[in-house]
Order: C-alpha cells, then structure tokens, then sequence
C-alpha cells in the first residue's frame, strides 16, 4: 500500500524562529523512508507502559525488521513464551538477555531456545502521537 502525504521543502527550526513558507515541494512515501526490507517489515502497537523508560508508551505503533540482528540495547519484538513482547536487547557475558529499558536490568529475562524465548524482530522506528 502506497501512502503519500505533502512534503514541505523547508525544514521546522527547533531554535529561533524564521520566517516561514508555504512550499510543498513533493508528495512523500512514508514506505520509503521508514522500511528497507518490505518482505520482513510489520507494524505491531504497543500494550501497556513498561518501556515508557526507552521512549516507547502504550498505543505507539512500532516498525519491526525480522530481517535485522538486534545489536546491544536495541529495542525488540520478541517471543516470550508464545507472547509477542517490546523489551530491550542486551548482551553481556556470551548472555541474552531482554530487559524493560531500566538501568537496574533487575527485570532480565534470558534468551534461551530451550525456555521458548527469543527475537522475533528488532523495532527500526516508533510512531506515537505528541498531541
């Protein structure tokens, strides 16, 4: 599914304000920019509030890569006991481990075949509203 939305040329200033146009320069394909590997690409929304920590709040909507390795401390899907789950990746000591994003890691949950836990896909980007 192809979705175009107006492409402003001029960029929104986080400073001090400039004067503004009204110039649309191009429709844009959110496609494009926000998935690279369409056949192993998927929106999932989150449920609940354990990962406010990392930015991710309940009700966003979050681009998974199945094709994409998780690196230390990338945010994740993943298969915790046939339970779709948004954790943080962490990898210590020849270990894996998910986590909610806390500093304390006191919530890890081992990556482990044999207990039915694993990466499903690693999340590329989070959609949420701010209004």
């Amino acid at each position: 599914m192809k979705l175009t939305i107006p492409y402003y040329l001029h960029k929104a200033g986080a400073g001090f304000p400039s004067p503004a146009t009204d110039y649309i320069e191009e429709d844009i394909d959110l496609n494009v920019h926000l998935i690279k590997n369409v056949p192993a690409t998927f929106i999932i929304r989150v449920q609940g509030k354990s990962m406010v920590n990392a930015g991710i709040y309940d009700g966003d909507l979050l681009v998974v890569d199945k094709s994409l390795k998780p690196k230390n401390f990338s945010t994740v899907i993943a298969n915790v006991h046939d339970e779709l789950v948004v954790k943080s990746f962490v990898k210590e000591n020849n270990k894996q481990f998910l986590t909610s994003g806390s500093k304390k890691f006191e919530d890890r949950i081992l990556i482990n075949e044999e207990a039915d836990v694993f990466v499903w896909g690693v999340v590329t980007y989070v959609i949420h509203s701010v209004y």
